[in-house]
């Protein structure tokens, strides 16, 4: 997961200095890849020989379906790439089959599936559809795994396409209502926090109440960086909050003990609630 959070920043860092490109994919594959054993690592290359997708202990014979052999692969990514800056398409449609063309290819010996899901995220930031990754499709596609798995294997076999469309655009759907209402949640918290520290004799408590729309978790050293203050001002102001049972102490070691806006949290890592109808 670490790993996961780790390539996903990186990616979203470099999407300022260059376009999705294979580049950039090979690029967060070997964050994403970092630390990881094994022969199915090789982080950011591009594989050298067959894989395929199957049942555990499936052959190349018996696979439930097969990429494309090494000898095509970089023609078929190429095609991808060039996909990937076309524009003629509506943005979601466009990330759709951008998803499934990755997934179809499968480039990498391992970690296929999360690059992919990443790739969505970044595409959407890309083409402007959200200013910030709020929309995690990932959820989405984990919630409905056998539905997500038979869906694309449905392109492949079938031709489905309209079927996968109407299954991801049914997921983009879900999960920016999940968004909002956590969002809506979020902000009910903050305005009735900041009115319990309207009578501060301090701001500061109100300004570290607005630093939660972007981390739950804070230091003092944190906060007084973002917010230009002294430490001791940022220490009181943490201390009052603490106080007023709006944040808790999550790990207290030496230097800079970590705090929290645990009800802020537990909002942010609930379950979705996702019902998957594509019929």
């Amino acid at each position: 997961m670490q790993n996961y959070i780790t390539a996903l920043d990186f990616g979203l860092k470099r999407l300022s200095e260059l376009p999705l490109s294979l580049r950039l994919i090979k690029e967060i594959h070997e964050q994403l890849m970092q630390g990881v054993r094994g022969s199915h690592a090789t982080p950011g290359e591009f594989r050298k020989s067959q894989n395929w997708i199957g049942s555990p202990g499936c052959t190349l014979n018996t696979a439930k379906f097969v990429p494309p052999p090494v000898d095509q692969l970089m023609d078929c990514l190429g095609e991808f790439e060039k996909f990937l800056h076309d524009r003629q398409l509506p943005p979601l449609i466009h990330i759709a089959l951008c998803h499934y063309q990755f997934e179809e290819i499968h480039p990498f010996l391992d970690g296929n599936g999360r690059i992919g899901r990443l790739l969505v995220g970044l595409l959407l930031i890309e083409q402007k559809m959200l200013p910030s990754l709020l929309l995690y499709l990932s959820a989405f596609f984990e919630a409905t795994r056998d539905e997500y798995y038979r869906q694309l294997f449905s392109v492949s076999s079938d031709g489905s396409w309209q079927d996968w469309l109407i299954y991801f655009l049914n997921g983009v759907a879900v999960q920016s209502e999940d968004a909002l209402s956590r969002a809506e949640r979020i902000n009910d918290l903050l305005n009735k926090w900041k009115l319990q520290m309207v009578s501060a004799a301090s701001s500061v408590p109100v300004d570290i109440v607005e630093y939660f729309t972007v981390n739950p978790y804070l230091t003092i050293k944190k906060i007084s960086e973002e917010l230009g203050i002294a430490y001791s001002t940022a220490e009181r102001g943490v201390r009052k909050l603490l106080g007023e049972n709006i944040i808790s102490l999550v790990s207290s070691g030496k230097r800079d003990k970590v705090y929290c806006a645990t009800e802020i949290l537990s909002i942010l890592e609930e379950p979705a609630k996702i019902h998957a109808d594509v019929d």
